[in-house]
Order: C-alpha cells, then structure tokens, then sequence
C-alpha cells in the first residue's frame, strides 16, 4: 500500500474476549456442558481496526485499555497486528471484557462489560481530532458511550470525512447523529431495533423496505449485513441486493467486523460501494470459516482468491 494513503481510523472498544463452545446457546435459566474455552482479542473497535490491518490497510485506532494485565496483553497483540496505537489511552482499572458462547452452529450471544471503553469520552476523542480530521475514513461502533461516538459524528461532518457506523449493540441514538452518518450498517437484528415498521407482519423483514426506513433516519447510505442471505445496499438513488458466498461456517464471532473493516477498505482502495460490499461479503465468509474474533481476519490475497472463484463460477 502506498505511504500516501489517508489511514482508516477506528474509533472503538478494545476487549478481552471470553469464549465458551457448547451445543447450543443456553436459554434463561439452563446450565449446558461445555466442549471448550478459549481466550481472544476482541472488542468490536479493535476487530475492525484488525480486519483493515490485516487487508494492508494503514488503520489508527482511538480508544482505552485498563491497568491490567489483560490490557498489557492487548495493546501488544494490536501493535503486533499492525494498528496504529498512538491514540490508545490508558485508565486505571478493568479493561474491557466480552464473554461469548459459541453454539456448535456457529450463533453466538455476546455479554459486554465496558471497562475502560468506558472512559472513551467526547473530551478524549477531542484530544485526537486532528487524527480524525486527516483520516481516508473513519470506522465507529456503540461499545464505547453513545456521546462519544456522536461527537465522533460532528468531527467526521465538520470536516468532510466519511463515516461508517456500526450500530451495536443496538441501542437509542440522538436524533441528530444519523444524519451524520455516510454509511449505517446493521445486522438484521439491529436494523429492526432502528426501524420496527419495516418488518413484513412480524419478524420476517422486506430488505428494501427495512432500508428505506432506516434511510428516512438521515445516513446518506445504509448496508445490511444479512449473514447467509449476503447484505442489502441502498442510497437514494440505487438499491441492490448482494448474495452471500457459500461457505462452512465455524464461528460466526466479529464477522461484522471484518464485514465493515474490508468495506472501508474497499472504499479507499477507490472501488465502487457495490464493489466494496462484495469485497466485504468475501472478507465476512473466510473470517467465519475460522475460530475467534481477530485470529480470523483474512488477508488481501485470500479475499482477493476468494472473489475470484466466485467469478469463475
């Protein structure tokens, strides 16, 4: 990649990931038997700036790690990874946490402690508004407090800087905040968490309806990830619906991620939005193929082979 490139800038939670494997996903009150455990990388900020550095994107990450030992831990894997952490903080404390139960389907349900991400403040994104200012595109979640990342969205606005938000875990936003946002990119959950009326009497969602009501809200361009079923794009001006690529999914963990880094990714390396969604459908279908959040981010060259094969058939 070329030194001239503006860097991707992530604007995130950085977490400790906890993760259990079992049969299936326990209902309230069950206690399952679980078939192993393991301990990863995660935070949804921190997994997207991951899938850019390992797509060879330059990526700088805003946000917070504890005092302990795991935040020692992290902050090195990142480094290792090749994220720019000169605007990672430090807060006296936990850092952030994330217990995950993997079913042997590959579902998953996630519990987040914030920790540090929780000190993740307007006043501390301030601190880097240059880094935003100077940013390609800027990658944003809700693991970090939802002030902080609408700031965020009044930096990227004043300055003419894309913005890629994220919307998980799906909660309340300011009713100014969308407006801000270039592209909104919901799982299908979450998109009928933004806009309920778009459901087909009941829980079955019309994928142009869903995005036409999430477009209503203000984000100039709204993207669903759609898991098996690919993802949905639509503007004011276009709509089109994007397959999936069949493949045998592990661990469906930070598949989001991945999605979202590579789409940023493909927006910077000047390909088209469509363009960009495929190329994040393919990022998306090789992370799932593997275990864990960040271990599973592919490479340039496996999503690059992968889109090619598709082409082939």
């Amino acid at each position: 990649m070329s030194t001239g490139q503006k860097p991707i800038v992530v604007v995130g939670s950085i977490n400790l990931d906890l993760v259990a494997h079992t049969d299936h996903i326990p209902v309230a009150g069950e206690t399952v038997q679980g078939s192993g455990f393991e301990m990863h990388p995660g935070g949804k900020g921190a997994n997207q700036a991951v899938a850019v550095a390992r797509l060879g994107y330059p990526v700088k990450m805003i946000g917070k790690l504890g005092s302990d030992a795991p935040g020692q831990q992290l902050r090195a894997h990142l480094k290792g990874a090749g994220v720019g952490l000169e605007c990672v903080g430090h807060s006296e404390g936990a850092s952030g946490v994330a217990m995950i139960v993997v079913a042997a389907d590959g579902d998953n349900c996630i519990v987040v402690t914030p920790g540090a991400n929780a000190d993740v403040t307007p006043e501390f994104v301030d601190l880097h508004a240059d880094v935003i200012r100077n940013a390609g595109v800027v990658l944003t979640q809700l693991e970090i407090p939802v002030d902080t990342v609408r700031r965020v969205a009044e930096l990227c606005s004043s300055h003419h800087i894309p913005l890629i938000l994220d919307p998980a875990p799906a909660q309340t936003l300011p009713d100014d905040l969308l407006k801000r946002v270039t592209w909104f990119t919901p799982n299908e959950t979450e998109a009928a968490f933004y806009a309920p009326d778009g459901l087909n009497g009941g829980a079955e969602a019309d994928s142009s309806v869903m995005a036409q009501r999430l477009l209503q809200q203000g984000p100039a361009g709204v993207l669903l990830k759609m898991g098996s079923r690919g993802a949905y794009l639509a503007t004011k001006r276009m709509e089109v619906q994007l397959d999936a690529i069949e493949v045998n999914a592990v661990d469906t963990t930070a598949a989001g991620d991945a999605f979202n880094g590579a789409f940023a990714v493909g927006l910077l390396l000047g390909k088209t939005a469509v363009e960009s969604a495929r190329f994040a459908i393919a990022a998306a279908s090789l992370s799932v193929t593997r275990a864990g959040a960040q271990p599973s981010m592919p490479v340039l060259k496996e999503v690059e082979e992968l889109l090619g094969s598709v082409a082939r058939v």
